[in-house]
């Protein structure tokens, strides 16, 4: 554009059209900006000028601009920018949001190619866990050298080494590094009968050398950038990726799980950070976003799920690990480096609920039963077919017809120009084309899941099969089409063609039909062992008197501190809940006598995520944080309440109400639906949230009626 040219377009182009211009790693524009060098200053032909001289030809033209690095630190890009950002969404706010995977370090003193080893074991441990749990995701290792050079002979040695790989080599490296994920790693190919000579084998087929990839240069990045992209399809061979740097940047790939540091050097100063360490950091952070899965249909596909539950084996499936030698120094910078892109690992503390062992002696933990209930869709049984408004909708779709003219641009003669040929309009129904063609149809609905039938179903509980959905006009049957070609009867492809634009325009109204759950209001009995067990749990907000620390700690006030482990009542060792929560264990400690003169068994547990009920309304899940079991014996078994219990930060009070409407409603409508036989009587309550502030003396209210029930 800087140089004119026949039939080429110019700046001048621009004068008069309104333009948007879209910019993805919109950074690049700000060379010249950032640099303000002399050849920068000099060069009016820097891709960031050209863009700013298109913009700067229409004052109603738009400049969009997405980047990761903004360089808001350089004062001249400060500048520039800061009365123009849109939308910042940093890092460490994407992690803190649960939208990226876990990054986690995996030091050890092995050379390089035994890490590099360990690293393919650890990936096909995790490719074993998701297929255990049905699926389909494919982990991929990326080995990153210093130099070209490197790289290749690295990933030489490294098809060599594969290629020949032994069970005793495996056992050897086993033993090199006494670490808990490496640990778990081969208890578990124990516990699945894998020997070190199965997993060899394995490997020589997953890691082979038609599953590895080199982009070590523009010519072979540029040759498989296809396949790059699409590392995440089942269909695509790679396993592991050689290169130096030219993934650093403008590639996403949510697979890539183990990424291997092929040298030990460490460049950065005492004060300063190395470009390869920030280069490095940058690397991890691309690497870290979240590869999405769910196993449940309540579960959130695009966030980690497991961060509070840290025995869970899907755990490695949220975490992505850096392999590097075991060095301090250079860990420490890494970790300044991660913190100076918003990832802080270092603010992250590990607590463990352990259940008392009198509480696992006790026949509560060991045969008795509590009780949740389940989230179902609800009726959507008077909804009998599509919308009027949709299905009464004429669709017009155009299908090229080949027209075409010739015009002689300085004859005299003014009449209009002839066309070849003319359109027609073909006026039809989804229905009378199913009937000429069902497969056009059919195939049309198979390119979209929200055809399918059980998805169809979900959202028209009426509808009795496909081919009623197809022809009846209830639903697609009577959807009009106008097809405009160049045909006074369309053929196959065309009429193919015309089906399948509004079918696709469909599905994006069927997809938005919402189904609406509510939880049921029977609950049925699981046994408690299989509830409540010890946990490991991470927090990443450590708070003085509160959050991840004992209800003992010398932060806490004196008058809610004390020595959990001492009470008989409470099931745990310890409690590490919020500052609200443990002045409601102060409360229950000073009222538990009061209890102990009507039941005779009394235990409380703090629910970390290890149950959850449903709201009877919307079917909301909700995870209560104590469960209290009372039991009164009778003549015939005993009496057992089961209460769910909410502590609540007066900050939350409003915005969480459903949880504390949904609570009061239990003791009248929840039903205890007994699958053990037994002679025991079950029954379900729940409080008002326990605050200190505007919900105390309902609280108490509340707790006096627990006592007064069993006393009447």
């Amino acid at each position: 554009m800087w140089y004119t040219r026949e039939n080429g377009i110019s700046f001048d182009d621009f004068d008069d059209t309104k333009t948007v211009l879209i910019s993805d790693e919109a950074h690049h524009l700000n060379v010249s900006t950032k640099k303000l060098s002399k050849e920068e200053e000099d060069s009016k032909h820097s891709w960031e000028q050209t863009v700013k001289s298109i913009f700067d030809r229409n004052n109603q033209n738009v400049l969009l601009e997405f980047t990761a690095t903004c360089d808001l630190a350089n004062t001249l890009i400060r500048s520039e920018y800061e009365n123009k950002i849109i939308f910042d969404y940093p890092l460490h706010k994407f992690r803190a949001d649960l939208y990226s995977k876990e990054i986690k370090t995996l030091r050890s003193d092995m050379d390089v190619l035994d890490r590099a080893i360990q690293a393919i074991v650890l990936s096909q441990y995790r490719l074993k866990v998701f297929q255990d749990n049905h699926l389909s995701v494919k982990p991929v290792v990326l080995f990153k050298a210093a130099k070209i050079a490197d790289s290749k002979e690295f990933m030489k040695l490294f098809i060599d080494t594969i290629r020949s790989l032994t069970g005793e080599t495996l056992k050897r490296i086993s033993g090199l590094i006494d670490n808990p994920t490496m640990n778990q790693v081969y208890n578990y190919f124990d516990s699945k009968g894998i020997t070190f000579d199965m997993l060899a084998q394995e490997l020589k087929e997953e890691f082979s050398e038609e599953h590895c990839v080199s982009v070590n240069d523009d010519k072979e990045a540029d040759s498989k950038q296809m396949l790059l992209n699409s590392l995440e399809d089942s269909t695509n061979p790679y396993r592991a990726i050689f290169e130096v740097k030219k993934l650093d940047e403008g590639w996403d790939v949510l697979n890539l799980f183990d990424i291997v540091r092929l040298y030990e050097t460490r460049q950065s100063g005492k004060n300063s950070l190395s470009p390869a360490t920030i280069s490095e950091a940058q690397l991890i952070g691309r690497g870290a976003r979240y590869c999405p899965f769910k196993i449940s249909n309540e579960q959130p596909k695009f966030q980690r799920k497991y961060d509070n539950d840290i025995d869970n084996e899907l755990r490695i499936c949220e975490e992505l690990y850096y392999h590097c030698q075991n060095d301090n120094r250079y860990v420490s910078e890494l970790n300044r480096a991660l913190r100076e892109i918003g990832i802080d690992q270092d603010k992250t503390k590990t607590r463990h609920y352990v259940l008392k062992d009198d509480f696992k002696k006790d026949d509560l933990y060991k045969t008795g039963i509590m009780f949740v209930n389940d989230r179902v869709v609800k009726s959507r049984s008077d909804v009998t077919g599509l919308l009027p408004s949709v299905r009464t909708k004429i669709y017009s779709v155009s299908i090229a017809t080949g027209l075409s003219g010739e015009d002689v641009i300085l004859d005299d003669d003014q009449s209009q120009p002839t066309n070849n040929s003319s359109t027609k309009v073909y006026s039809t129904t989804i229905a009378k084309i199913a009937e000429l063609n069902y497969a056009i149809v059919n195939k049309a609905l198979a390119k979209h899941p929200v055809y399918k039938f059980n998805s169809l179903k979900s959202r028209f509980p009426n509808l009795k099969s496909t081919r009623e959905f197809i022809t009846s006009s209830n639903y697609l049957g009577d959807v009009k089409i106008e097809i405009r070609s160049k045909y006074e009867v369309p053929p196959v492809l065309v009429l193919n063609s015309a089906v399948t634009s509004v079918i696709t325009k469909l599905s994006s109204y069927i997809s938005l039909i919402d189904e609406e759950y509510e939880g049921t209001k029977e609950f049925h009995a699981v046994r408690v062992h299989d509830v409540f067990k010890d946990k490991t749990v991470n927090y990443t907000e450590v708070v003085d008197g509160g959050l991840g620390v004992s209800q003992n700690d010398r932060t806490v006030p004196d008058n809610i501190r004390f020595n959990l482990s001492e009470k008989d009542w409470f099931a745990f060792t310890d409690n590490f809940g919020t500052s609200e929560e443990k002045a409601f264990v102060a409360f229950f400690r000073d009222h538990v006598d009061e209890l102990k003169s009507v039941y005779n068994k009394i235990y409380l547990l703090r629910n970390e995520r290890q149950m959850h009920i449903y709201s009877f309304d919307g079917g909301e899940r909700f995870e209560p944080d104590y469960v209290l079991f009372l039991q009164q014996d009778k003549e015939d078994g005993y009496e057992q309440i089961q209460v769910f219990i909410e502590p609540k930060g007066t900050h939350l009070l409003e915005k969480d109400k459903w949880k504390e409407d949904f609570l009061l409603q239990l003791k009248e409508d929840a039903v205890a639906v007994k699958t053990y036989v037994d002679d025991n009587r079950y029954r379900i309550w729940g409080l008002h949230f326990f605050n200190r502030d505007q919900r105390y003396s309902e609280f108490v209210n509340d707790f006096d009626d627990i006592e007064k029930q069993m006393r009447d």
